[in-house]
């Protein structure tokens, strides 16, 4: 046999294989996406080959260019109509364009890019050795207390790789709420998941709580990832296809051609209803909805605050955009099952998060049982199950984000010996010592209690309104009386700061660089803005409300 013949014997015999596509990624509607991850990269590159003096400059500057950047080219993609008219499915099926999408991925990169200047901040504490120093541990790996940590301290070590692990963070966010199909946003979940598990390790002062509140944080998210991945392969199961689309075409009884593999359990409700609940019980437990909220409030309270104030944001922006999408694209032929689970965990999130942050005694604690509570609020704009539902949602998270980073960055300011003075009992009187960070917190506070001229009013308004339409009344009912629960203890902050005596061994009030006030002024801007003059903002969002199918 010559060498012609062998040769036409393996070309033919090649033949029928289908010849493998090559994949059409639409690199321009993935641009946020890829701008931020490519920078991420080039952050942990600058960690190998930068030399040490000169990362932090280099870092900071590199994630605010992305940052800004990714937030342009969403600007340009809603601009040139991706929002509405244009919407669709990019990557393959992977990735959702649409409103929705890129209203979140808008919220996420602003509430990045002011969480940025609060990681960035080295003015706060003084000097040590001569080098300015951030909330980070000098070096995360030393153990707390050691002599290789007191080293690394005198050496002016500095945690830089906080920014890359932001950047990473960032853009799993960015992919969550845009996931079309349940392995994305797995993929995406963990993408941003494990940055946020290290950034909660690195404080620089009470380092063993931040490392406890690390260590709580991964066991009980590695056990939420879990419940997550083993409902989508109950609903890859059930459709036999792991595409949001599919799914949904299931649901609704519109069988595709069945896989013979599969065609015993395809349509088998069973494998659906629990599936469906572990997925979502997954973006529950991201948003700090009741049953799942035990983490919240330690973790809130051992992280680093600048990363508090970015993780209370911007997690719960990424986690609500996947629930909407979860619920209105590929369930919403199960409303019936799924809407009556939502009302009692809305239900309970509202008062227990409102009733449990009345005994608080630490302002961290106080606003993570607060942020509990909002997600309730929140929760109700979902089970509204309509357009004006998602709109009041996507307003609502866009109000909330900016709000939550300049409260926590106020409490980055507010300092004692041994750091930030976190405990209640530390603020009385802070008023008189230093009105303008006083006033400051006391419209934050006013903004999440929800009162009039508020960003928190206009988005709460916005939420009971869509519920109240959607036939949730009593949910409304329940949610005006957490409110006026939560308003109590907002107010009783407020009323310690103001008209209390000072303690003379009470904190200070540090002097931030224009970075942290840069934050916290945009935080005001955006609460009164959104407070006094909603309706454009309205507007944006009831433009970007619908989802693509």
């Amino acid at each position: 046999m010559n060498a012609a013949a062998v040769h036409s014997l393996w070309t033919t015999a090649a033949d029928p294989i289908a010849k493998i596509d090559a994949p059409k990624i639409e690199y321009g509607q993935l641009s946020p996406i890829l701008i931020v991850v490519g920078a991420a990269l080039v952050g942990v590159l600058v960690e190998a080959f930068v030399p040490r003096k000169a990362r932090y400059h280099a870092q900071l500057f590199v994630s605010a260019v992305a940052l800004a950047a990714a937030f342009a080219a969403v600007i340009a993609l809603a601009a040139d109509g991706y929002g509405t008219t244009k919407a669709h499915i990019a990557a393959m099926g992977a990735v959702a364009v649409d409103g929705p999408a890129l209203f979140l991925q808008g919220t996420i990169l602003l509430a990045g890019l002011v969480g940025l200047f609060t990681f960035a901040e080295r003015r706060l504490d003084p000097e040590a050795h001569g080098n300015r120093v951030d909330s980070f541990a000098a070096q995360a790996a030393s153990v707390p207390g050691s002599d290789s940590e007191k080293a690394a301290v005198k050496a002016g070590f500095t945690t830089t790789e906080v920014f890359p692990l932001l950047l990473f963070a960032v853009g799993g966010m960015l992919v969550f709420p845009a996931a079309n199909d349940l392995l994305t946003l797995f993929v995406a979940l963990e993408v941003f998941s494990l940055p946020l598990y290290l950034l909660c390790a690195v404080a620089r002062r009470k380092r063993l709580l931040s490392q406890e509140a690390a260590v709580k944080y991964f066991l009980l998210g590695a056990f939420a990832s879990a419940f997550t991945l083993f409902g989508i392969a109950l609903l890859y199961g059930y459709a036999g296809s792991v595409s949001y689309a599919t799914i949904a075409q299931v649901v609704d009884g519109n069988v595709p051609n069945v896989d013979p593999a599969l065609a015993d359990t395809m349509g088998n409700d069973a494998l659906l209803l629990i599936g469906a609940a572990m997925v979502v019980m997954g973006l529950l437990f991201k948003v700090g909805a009741v049953p799942f909220h035990m983490w919240t409030p330690d973790v809130y309270q051992g992280a680093p605050t600048p990363v508090t104030g970015f993780m209370a944001a911007a997690t719960k922006v990424a986690a609500f955009g996947a629930l909407l999408r979860l619920l209105y694209v590929v369930l919403p032929g199960m409303r019936w099952d799924w809407r009556p689970v939502m009302w009692a965990v809305a239900i309970l999130t509202m008062l227990g998060g409102a009733i449990v942050a009345i005994t608080q005694t630490d302002i961290k604690r106080l606003l993570a049982y607060s942020s509990i509570a909002h997600a309730g609020f929140i929760l109700a704009g979902v089970i509204a199950t309509s357009k004006n539902g998602v709109s009041s949602v996507l307003f609502y998270l866009a109000a909330y984000s900016f709000v939550t980073i300049g409260a926590f960055a106020v409490v980055t300011l507010v300092r004692d010996a041994g750091g930030e003075a976190t405990h209640l009992s530390k603020w009385a009187g802070l008023g008189r010592r230093s009105p303008l960070v006083a006033a400051v917190f006391a419209v934050f506070l006013l903004a999440f209690a929800g009162i009039p001229l508020t960003s928190g009013f206009a988005g709460k308004f916005a939420v009971f309104k869509a519920a109240a339409q959607g036939g949730a009344a009593p949910l409304v009912v329940i949610g005006v009386i957490s409110s006026a629960i939560a308003a109590f203890f907002y107010i009783r902050v407020i009323v310690l700061m103001f008209f209390s005596e000072p303690r003379p061994e009470g904190p200070t009030v540090a002097v931030p660089s224009p970075l942290t006030t840069t934050a916290i002024a945009f935080g005001v801007v955006v609460t009164v803005v959104l407070g006094v003059a909603p309706q454009y903002f309205l507007d944006l969002a009831n433009q970007a409300s619908v989802f693509v199918r």
